[in-house]
């Protein structure tokens, strides 16, 4: 069985202690999470863990014989082709093959019956080990993996040299999981992959045999991958059993029990200490300087060190037209390639509308378009009256690249230093960090500057590309709640499924060049691709009643016009319902089992749709 033990682990950068006297163990087959800020040293510890960075004391003890797989979170994925690079991670396999290759010759010409049984013995060792690494699956597993992880059958033969940088960390992921390690390390390993993509890891994960040590600030996949939870903050790690969500429900009651025991402390250390002060001169000195002794021998709890986290609140923005932003038979491409033909999309005031789609599908595209930026080929945008648009984009263009942070804040919003200081501090940028160059920035500060700056902007209609990338967990639930509360209106781009279920109302799915909308949250969307997946019917069902607490849910910025909308979907609702009707008056319906249940399936669907969605008008009306 085997095991990776670490005990009394310590690490110091010069005057800061990353981690101080830490231990646990992971047996095998476990899958264990670890979380923390950013800066709080998650990767530091990995990299110790694996020997590749000293220990100021401590060790580090990994079953003999395992082997050991590690994805960083940019590396370069080495030369040759994408398939050579894969292949590579067999290279003692296939050195195996080419051994017992060549024996089989010799042994096809050997005449002295001693050398032929020596011979046959090191090829059944060989063919023993070839087979049990899965020898006669390479080339199975490696299209397996690669497939799952966005590569196509002709990515397989290009260089990698032409691969952009997080194609390479896709690859050298898909090499680790090729040849399944007894224990692998991935640090971030959703970078880079869009949701099918990390849907399908999540499955290969759920399976995998060995133990996996997994860096990543994706909730969703935590939830979906680990069965314990690592947290790293202040130089310390305490472990949780279960997943995410599990560990989040855990830390609240810890939390809670330890502020009550330090408060508790902190009482009965006031009352001693009031009563050495008032004893310890008079008769009762000798129990004032007993006391003392008992005080001075105490075991103190420690206050829980609560760490600055990003403070994030968007101001109320102007009104602007109902109609905010309009795509209307929209073609849009570059050179000879086309993104998407003749497509529609209406975007209304106080919507927050998530995009989705597969990495490359256009979804950056489409932002570009409603920014103005990209013009298109055919078709027409519209930007309703009085639109002020904030764009957040995923390289950061919108940063200057050149000055400080001070000087990006100050002079571009026409702040005072003292002002511009303050916001900066909000956002975690403090003492000289307001000095520092803008281009020597990491992706996790210039994302929390590019949201200062996005606060700063005024805007009532937000179009963000992949706002959570880089941040930590705290940093992103802050961005959550400052959008969720939001009344302007959001269209988002983000691969963050559990920002996504916080934020949006209304998914557009962009893929395959078509544009198809969903009635509801990230949730709500799965399940409808989950039924379609069974189904034939093209058009997904309207959404059901929202499930996400309330204060979660974005609130209407007017309940006529709310109403109005809901009215709208009814009427279309009950169109659909008509149609669904007529499908299962038809005889011809009934004729195949498979088509009636589907029938009967959209059906049910659709009704529960209309039902859901009366609900919600008769609630608006009431209330007016």
């Amino acid at each position: 069985m085997g095991f990776l033990y670490a005990d009394q682990l310590s690490k110091s950068f010069g005057v800061d202690t990353i981690f101080d006297n830490i231990g646990f163990e992971i047996q095998s087959g476990e899958k264990v999470g670890l979380i923390g800020a950013n800066g709080a040293g998650k990767t530091t510890l990995m990299r110790c863990l694996l020997g590749l960075e000293p220990l100021d004391k401590g060790q580090v003890r990994l079953s003999p014989g395992a082997t050991v797989g590690y994805v960083r979170q940019q590396a370069a994925a080495g030369s040759g082709t994408v398939y050579a690079c894969l292949e590579d991670a067999y290279a003692d396999v296939l050195e195996c093959q080419r051994r017992f290759q060549d024996t089989e010759r010799r042994m096809a010409a050997e005449k002295d019956e001693a050398e032929l049984n020596r011979l046959m013995k090191t090829y059944a060792a060989d063919i023993e080990y070839f087979e049990r690494a899965g020898g006669y699956n390479i080339a199975s597993d490696i299209r397996r993996v690669a497939f799952g992880l966005g590569f196509a059958d002709e990515d397989l033969s290009r260089p990698v040299a032409t691969l952009s940088g997080g194609q390479q960390t896709r690859l050298n992921l898909a090499k680790a999981l090729c040849r399944k390690p007894d224990f692998l390390f991935l640090d971030e390993p959703t970078n880079h992959l869009d949701i099918a993509m990390v849907e399908w890891l999540e499955e290969f994960l759920q399976g995998y045999p060995g133990s996996v040590f997994i860096i990543s600030h994706d909730r969703y996949f935590l939830d979906n991958t680990v069965s314990r939870i690592f947290d790293l903050q202040g130089g310390r790690l305490v472990a949780y059993s279960g997943n995410y969500s599990r560990y989040l429900e855990q830390k609240a009651m810890n939390d809670a029990a330890l502020l009550s025991a330090y408060e508790k402390q902190q009482r009965q250390i006031a009352k001693t200490e009031e009563y050495i002060r008032r004893y310890k001169a008079g008769i009762k000195s000798k129990q004032a300087r007993g006391r003392q002794s008992q005080l001075d021998r105490l075991e103190r709890i420690e206050n829980m060190r609560q760490d600055k986290v990003l403070e994030f609140d968007l101001p109320a923005p102007a009104e602007c037209a109902d109609r905010a932003l309009e795509l209307i038979e929209v073609t849009a491409g570059y050179g000879d390639r086309t993104v998407f033909a003749s497509q529609s999309l209406l975007v209304r005031r106080g919507e927050a509308v998530a995009l989705v789609g597969p990495n490359g599908a256009g979804k950056t595209t489409l932002l570009k378009l409603l920014t103005g930026e990209l013009d298109p080929r055919e078709g027409r945008v519209k930007k309703g009256s009085r639109v002020h648009i904030g764009y957040f984009a995923q390289q950061h263009e919108t940063l200057s690249g050149h000055g400080t942070l001070l000087d990006e804040i100050a002079h571009g919003f026409g702040l005072g230093d003292e002002r511009a200081r303050g916001l900066l501090g909000h956002f975690l940028f403090c003492g000289d960090d307001v000095f520092k160059a803008v281009g020597d920035l990491s992706g996790g500060e210039k994302a929390r500057l590019a949201l200062l700056k996005l606060m700063l902007s005024g805007a009532n209609v937000l179009l963000l590309d992949e706002p959570t990338n880089h941040l930590d967990i705290a940093a992103k639930e802050a961005v959550e709640t400052a959008l969720a509360v939001f009344p302007g209106t959001i269209v988002a781009v983000s691969h963050d499924r559990y920002f996504l279920d916080k934020v949006a109302d209304r998914v557009v799915e962009l893929d395959g060049g078509r544009l198809t909308e969903y009635l509801g949250d990230y949730s709500y969307y799965r399940r409808q691709k989950t039924l379609a997946d069974r189904q034939t019917a093209a058009r997904p069902a309207a959404k059901p009643a929202a499930t996400r607490p309330q204060a979660a849910r974005r609130r209407p910025p007017d309940t006529a016009k709310a109403a109005r909308r809901l009215e709208e979907e009814i009427a279309g609702l009950e169109a659909e319902l008509a149609a669904c009707e007529a499908a299962l008056n038809d005889p011809a319906t009934h004729g195949d089992p498979e088509t009636s249940r589907q029938a009967a399936d959209r059906y049910a669907a659709c009704k529960d749709a209309l039902d859901a969605r009366y609900e919600e008008w008769l609630a608006l009306t009431e209330q007016s």
